[in-house]
């Protein structure tokens, strides 16, 4: 499975068969200051940690970094070769979510590696920029 090779299995799965507690989540949001980033609780202030979003989505957070900066770059290309399709939006290296969500439909049972590949990467694009680094913006960008 492609999500588990990118080690975004646990990831992928986060709310398939969760049920909320709306209440709970609603008590938590009270308590949250945004200034500090902790929850002012009764036992004392409480933040999360590195090792929290660890354990709880299972992402590797030690190994090898990967980062960079790309100055120049023919976003256009990198993302046929990554996605084997071009958005007409790429601004800078940024992709708009919805063409995302609305390009890479789940694959069906008779979608060959090629598209399987494609849309996985184009789902792990879409947890980062919708769930991960989420931006507020109207139109979200990845």
């Amino acid at each position: 499975n492609y999500f588990r090779e990118a080690s975004f299995w646990h990831v992928a799965n986060i709310g398939r068969g969760c049920k909320l507690d709306l209440k709970l989540i609603s008590a938590f949001i009270e308590r949250w200051r945004p200034k500090t980033h902790t929850f002012h609780l009764p036992c004392g202030e409480c933040t999360i940690t590195l090792e929290d979003v660890q354990l709880q989505l299972g992402l590797p957070v030690d190994g090898s970094v990967l980062t960079g900066s790309v100055q120049f770059a023919d976003w256009g290309a990198i993302c046929y070769d990554l996605l084997g399709a071009i958005s007409d939006n790429i601004y800078g290296g940024w992709i708009e979510m919805g063409w995302l969500r609305d390009t890479f439909l789940e694959p069906r049972n008779d979608s060959t590696e090629v598209e399987r590949i494609r849309y996985a990467r184009a789902y792990i694009l879409e947890i980062i920029g919708g769930y991960l680094m989420l931006d507020l913006y109207e139109t979200s960008y990845i």
